[in-house]
């Protein structure tokens, strides 16, 4: 799973909308919905602040399944 598609489960289990989330990053929701969306890359900077509005810690947002074992 992609860091955009992780904020968007966080973010709808949290029953937050992307409205709620842009107005705190201080950003147009239309920019925020792109990064959801995969159009536009999450910077890590913002990505932080994303991390501190849905109450996570950061490590959250990344997949940890990079790496398979081959056994």
């Amino acid at each position: 799973m992609k860091v955009n598609d992780t904020v968007r489960l966080i973010r709808l289990s949290k029953g937050i909308t992307q409205k709620q989330v842009a107005a705190q990053l201080k950003i147009p929701v239309q920019t925020y919905n792109g990064y959801e969306l995969g159009r536009r890359k999450i910077h890590v900077e913002l990505l932080k602040e994303i991390a501190i509005v849905l109450d996570e810690p950061i490590h959250i947002l990344f997949n940890y399944t990079l790496y398979k074992s081959k056994k």
